[in-house]
């Protein structure tokens, strides 16, 4: 599912340059639960942001279902991130002047919203209990709502690969695990591939794939 063979990204400052990430080869199957796991600094964010087409790498080849992503002309790349991958983040990245339903929906905007289209975004909506939510805006969301739309809306393109950098980062305990179980029932029941950034082990199970990072390579 995912390959990156000896994958270096360098970003020049001013004055200095920064390392990010430095020869990392790695391999993901497909349908895994991968977790990255690091201290601050250590490149985990940058990894995945390579991996989603998000940033490009320095030098390196990153290849997703067999292609090579990071070759592809920008239009495909974006084409890769709008309809194959589902990305949640720690901040949510919703937008404050639409109500969840329509943040939901937000990635297909520009090609039209269906009836069909809009029936299926309430439908999660309502699967991770938001059902009576579907109008309220993000100011008027806790956190755990908000990242259950963001989750909703990864969701809603039913991807083969999920993406997600700190998602309980600013969760408690108890809201963190409920997403965690909803990435984990994308895995089982839809075979996707989802990939977790994060610093914190306790959502770890022994059957996921662990990758340690630190100064930019891989540790462990």
């Amino acid at each position: 599912m995912i390959l990156l063979d000896q994958v270096s990204k360098t970003y020049d400052l001013a004055t200095s340059q920064v390392h990010a990430l430095r020869d990392v080869s790695l391999e993901i199957p497909a349908g895994a639960f991968a977790f990255v796991l690091g201290p601050s600094g250590s490149g985990k964010s940058t990894l995945l942001y390579v991996i989603g087409a998000l940033d490009q790498p320095t030098k390196g080849q990153v290849k997703v279902d067999g292609r090579q992503i990071d070759q592809l002309p920008r239009r495909e790349r974006n084409a890769f991130r709008r309809d194959e991958v589902g990305f949640v983040f720690q901040n949510f990245n919703l937008l404050n002047n639409l109500c969840a339903l329509d943040n939901v929906l937000v990635p297909f905007l520009p090609g039209g919203i269906s009836s069909d289209l809009r029936d299926r975004a309430t439908a999660l909506l309502e699967e991770v209990g938001l059902g009576n939510r579907l109008d309220h805006r993000p100011s008027q969301l806790s956190g755990g709502e908000q990242q259950r739309v963001a989750l909703a809306r990864a969701l809603l393109k039913q991807p083969k690969l999920v993406l997600a950098d700190e998602p309980a980062g600013e969760l408690d305990s108890v809201t963190g695990a409920e997403v965690f179980g909803y990435l984990r029932k994308l895995q089982q029941q839809h075979g996707a591939t989802v990939v977790v950034v994060t610093h914190n082990e306790r959502y770890l199970e022994p059957d996921d794939l662990v990758i340690r990072l630190a100064d930019g390579r891989i540790v462990g």
